[in-house]
């Protein structure tokens, strides 16, 4: 076919129409490199094609929000955050009501027992791939490693912190027995993180917290040498020596 196809040759070749085979493909061919004929084509098409055409680029509209967004987010949280961020109001909570049904001056008020490793426990969330659908995709990034561990630690405390300061206002609990603690505990489980894992350093930190603070706690009363001002000193330790073996140990985070 020499120049442009003709218009019958576009309308019929439009509307799925018989043409003989030498034309039909002489007809291709020239659209696949003539803008002006896929324009002519375009106004020529019936209705139903257009109708089904816009139907196909309305479903391929992007929809929900960017991925570049969502990455984003999932760098410092992860999906999880929202429901643990309930749980832990409701531990908190739960704290509350256990220590309005103890007797004065028994156990240790149950929220200032369970402030330091709440942290702790949502570092084990926010590292959860279970808990993260784009687990693989965002430790694959660059930053991942230690920059990423940091991230969502960081963005744990900053929900918890809060949560916990009401809570110990609520029950008496002076910051003062619990943050060092807090901030500590976490230090010792991102250290540990670097060497089996931090969703199992985090576990691993939160048992045996439970069972070598609070058990002992809730049988003997009193407030836990651990958790009195006195230990102070030694908690600021905790937490120095901590961040100190996280830093000196970074390589080994983007193994993880």
């Amino acid at each position: 076919m020499s120049g442009h196809p003709n218009a019958d040759s576009i309308a019929r070749y439009a509307s799925g129409g018989d043409l003989p085979a030498d034309v039909l493909w002489a007809v291709e061919a020239h659209l696949e490199t003539c803008q002006t004929c896929r324009l002519r084509l375009a106004d020529a098409a019936p209705p139903q094609v257009t109708a089904l055409t816009a139907a196909v680029w309305a479903e391929l509209e992007p929809s929900g929000e960017p991925a570049r967004r969502r990455h984003r987010l999932a760098r410092w949280a992860t999906p999880a955050l929202l429901p643990w961020l309930a749980m832990t109001a409701f531990a908190v909570l739960a704290a509350l009501a256990l220590d309005g049904l103890l007797p004065a001056g028994g156990v240790t008020a149950a929220v200032l027992l369970i402030a330091p490793i709440v942290p702790v426990l949502g570092v084990a969330a926010a590292w959860s791939r279970g808990m993260d659908p784009a687990h693989e995709l965002v430790v694959s990034t660059p930053r991942a490693g230690l920059q990423l561990v940091l991230r969502r630690t960081f963005a744990v405390l900053v929900v918890v912190l809060p949560v916990l300061l009401v809570g110990g206002w609520l029950a008496g609990a002076s910051p003062a027995y619990w943050l060092l603690p807090c901030l500590g505990v976490t230090a010792v489980a991102l250290a540990l993180g670097g060497l089996i894992g931090v969703r199992r350093a985090a576990i691993t930190s939160a048992s045996s917290w439970a069972v070598l603070v609070i058990g002992p706690a809730v049988l003997g009363g009193g407030v836990p040498g651990v958790l009195a001002p006195g230990a102070a000193p030694v908690w600021a330790a905790v937490l120095v020596g901590g961040a100190a073996a996280v830093f000196f140990r970074s390589a080994a985070y983007a193994r993880l």
